[in-house]
C-alpha cells in the first residue's frame, strides 16, 4: 500500500518541490521510500527486509562489471510523473558530471535505473516488473533480452543464506 501525505499541500498550487520534501522536518527518519507524484503529492512506500538485500546484490554485481561511472542507491530522478527514486542506478562519469549540481533530483535518468519489486507495488506496476529475483531489461524502444550496458549481468539475483 502506498501512502499519500497531506504534508505536500505546502504550496498554493498543491505542489511540493523535491527540495521541500528533502528538507521537511516531518519527513525525516521515516521507514519509507519517499517519492512524489505528478501533482507534487508525497508518496511513502514501506519496504521489506529482502528489498535491501536485493539492492545490495545488484550493487555488488554492477560493481564487478562497471569499468567506470558510479553506482547509486536511492537515486532521485525527475520525471513527468513526479520524482521517482530508483533503488539502484548506474551512471557514466559524463552523466554525473552533467547532473550533480546540487541535491535536486536528476533532471534525466542515468543510463541504468533498477527498481526492485516490492509487495507494495500496484498490480499494474508489478506487471511491468519481474518476479522473485528475475531481471528484465528495457530500452526506450521496449524490452531487451539482456542488458546492452552490462552484457554479462545475471538474468536473476538470489538471496543465498548459505
Amino acid at each position: 500500500m502506498k501512502y499519500f501525505s497531506p504534508l505536500c499541500r505546502a504550496r498554493k498550487e498543491n505542489r511540493m518541490e523535491w527540495r521541500e520534501v528533502v528538507e521537511h522536518p516531518g519527513l525525516q527518519d521515516l521507514p519509507f521510500k519517499i517519492e512524489t507524484n505528478a501533482e507534487g503529492y508525497v508518496i511513502m512506500t514501506p519496504e521489506r527486509g529482502k528489498h535491501g538485500i536485493y539492492q545490495s546484490l545488484i550493487v555488488r554485481a554492477l560493481g564487478r562489471l562497471a569499468r567506470e561511472g558510479r553506482i547509486s542507491t536511492e537515486c532521485p530522478i525527475q520525471t513527468s510523473e513526479g520524482t521517482r527514486v530508483a533503488d539502484v542506478a548506474w551512471g557514466s562519469s559524463a552523466f554525473f558530471r552533467k547532473n550533480m549540481e546540487d541535491d535536486n533530483p536528476h533532471p534525466e535518468s542515468p543510463e541504468l535505473a533498477v527498481e526492485v519489486k516490492s509487495p507494495s507495488n500496484s498490480e499494474t506496476a508489478m506487471k511491468r516488473k519481474a518476479a522473485d529475483g528475475n531481471i528484465r531489461f528495457f530500452h526506450p524502444r521496449g524490452e531487451l533480452g539482456r542488458s546492452t550496458l552490462f552484457r554479462t549481468f545475471p538474468p536473476r539475483v538470489e538471496i543465498d543464506l548459505g
